[in-house]
Parts: C-alpha cells; structure tokens; sequence
C-alpha cells in the first residue's frame, strides 16, 4: 500500500516531464515509488473528486469495506449514488475493488492550487 498520490491540474506536457523525471531517476538508481493524478483544469477536479466522495475514501480507509451494498448503508447514502462514485474513484485510482472487499489505497491524497 502506497503511503499518498498527488493530485495534479495540468497539461499532458506537465505529465510527460514528470514521467521522464521519475524516467531518469530511476535510470540512476534511485527508489521511484510515486503516484500522480492530472486533471485538465479546476472544474474537472472538482467534478471527480466531490465533497461525499472525499467522505467516501475516508471511511472506506479507515474501516473494512465488504461491498458496495455494504458501503451505502455504513454511509447512509443511497446505493446507485454509492456505487456511481465507487466506480468513479476506481477508474481515477483512488479505490481498489476486489471479490469482498473495497478498499482506499492511498493514506494520503496530496492536491495543490497553484495561483
């Protein structure tokens, strides 16, 4: 399990020299264990990543998730909305889905606006 991801808004030129930066460190030896998201502007981030579905990688970090079902009711959320945003932050990374098990891999999520 990987201690956090960064949260990124940019272009796909910012993601390819953060990719040859990790690229040519490990090139030299050194440890690259590091995870990026990168969205294309504040909207989009803000659209993927909402204030319930923050709520949601909190709990399921800090508590055995069997299920989305599960999940819904721990919540008090209703279960499409649940599973909407489930399969929402899985596509982003942010959760892994497996038989019986849910589960927020990262202990941190490390966003930055840079004005």
């Amino acid at each position: 399990m990987s201690k956090g991801v960064k949260v990124h808004i940019g272009t796909l030129d910012d993601m390819g020299r953060r990719f040859v930066d990790a690229w040519r460190r490990a090139e030299r030896g050194e440890k690259v264990d590091e995870a990026h998201i990168t969205f294309i502007d504040l909207p989009a981030l803000l659209a993927a990543i909402t204030p319930k579905r923050l709520d949601l990688l909190s709990y399921v970090r800090h508590h055995r998730v069997k299920n989305v079902k599960t999940l819904a009711a721990s919540l008090g959320r209703d279960y499409k909305n649940v599973h909407k945003d489930v399969e929402e932050l899985v596509k982003l990374g942010l959760l892994t889905r497996a038989p019986g098990e849910v589960r927020a891999p990262y202990a941190e999520v490390d966003a930055r606006l840079v004005l």
